[in-house]
């Protein structure tokens, strides 16, 4: 007759055993190997060794999740703002911070391109940006307008770096090659611009387009401010 065992079945954990906090840094670890699911109960019950329902016990669902879950690396964001920087140095900080972030956890990024967390630390980003258009000289509708201009402007330029990165790494390279590729073989006479700065396109770099769209912001709101005093 076989003896009983005398170690103990491992059991999952049930959902009093979990918390909040746990589940959140369970989706940012998935997050963070660039997998695509860090949102689904199966996942993260593989993640956290639980039974994947008792993530419902602490979040309504898989939305409620992702905007938890989104709003902590806001919070990363707003951490690596140095202190004791002018309005431009603010928004250039906030504009790196986020891009860095992005790349770290793309499936949040990709997935909160448009949407709102409507949670503290998102609070503190929107109070950051109205804090520095004030201080370039904007208030008012202007201010924002401009506020409006610069996080849906990061929040779009971000969130397209980060889906970019979820996409099939030999899709990435086919399309990555078409600019020294397909580019550079269109038909000259039907494509005079395209032939003319065929090698200059094929050597831009998406840092390059980054830091052009954030620049691109900043002298927005100077030229707004500079329209509002000759008023």
């Amino acid at each position: 007759m076989e003896k009983p065992s005398l170690t103990p079945a491992r059991t999952k954990r049930v959902g009093a055993q979990l918390t909040p906090e746990a589940i959140i840094e369970a989706s940012l670890r998935i997050a963070a190997r660039g997998s695509a699911d860090a949102f689904t109960v199966r996942r993260l019950g593989e993640e956290l060794g639980a039974d994947p329902t008792a993530i419902y016990r602490h979040f309504r669902d898989k939305d409620e999740l992702l905007l938890s879950v989104a709003d902590r690396t806001l919070g990363e964001v707003l951490d690596s703002i140095p202190a004791g920087l002018d309005w431009k140095g603010r928004l250039r900080a906030l504009a790196d911070g986020s891009l860095a972030v992005a790349l770290k956890y793309p499936a949040v990024s990709s997935a909160m391109a448009s949407r709102t967390t409507r949670r503290g630390n998102e609070f503190r980003v929107v109070e950051l940006i109205l804090g520095a258009v004030a201080e370039a000289g904007l208030d008012g509708i202007d201010a924002a307008v401009h506020y409006r201009m610069v996080g849906d402007s990061l929040l779009a330029a971000v969130g397209q770096r980060a889906a970019y990165l979820l996409v099939d790494p030999d899709v990435r390279a086919g399309d990555d090659a078409a600019w020294s590729g397909e580019y550079r073989r269109v038909d000259a006479e039907g494509f005079p611009n395209i032939t003319r700065l065929g090698r200059e396109l094929a050597e831009v770099t998406h840092d390059q387009i980054f830091r052009a769209r954030v620049e691109a912001l900043i002298t927005a709101i100077e030229r707004r401010v500079e329209d509002v005093r000759r008023a």
